[in-house]
């Protein structure tokens, strides 16, 4: 098993799922971050850190964001461990951030 970013992370990406992983597993893409399912310890870190709920255990995810997670192109030039490495989307709210 391993972890799904979903909808509620596209232009946001508060970055606070990042700074918990301890494998340092998130990759950013234009709009949302990603988790590499291959790199992914299903430790449960992420999962209460998202203040916008957007993660969830593979089996639970919708199928299509599992697609699109499988699609990304995880460059190590993506990969980011800390949340000041983040650009936030459009949506970031810095009162929930």
């Amino acid at each position: 098993m391993a972890y799904v970013v979903q909808e509620s992370c596209v232009d946001c990406k508060y970055g606070d799922c990042v700074e918990v992983c301890p494998v340092n597993c998130f990759y950013e893409g234009e709009k949302m971050v990603y988790i590499n399912p291959s790199e992914c310890i299903d430790c449960d870190a992420c999962l209460e850190e998202c203040p916008v709920q957007a993660i969830a255990p593979d089996h639970e995810a919708e199928k299509k964001w599992i697609a699109i997670n499988a699609e990304f192109d995880f460059m190590e030039s993506l990969r980011r461990g800390a949340k000041e490495n983040i650009t936030h989307g459009s949506k970031w709210d810095k009162d929930v951030a």
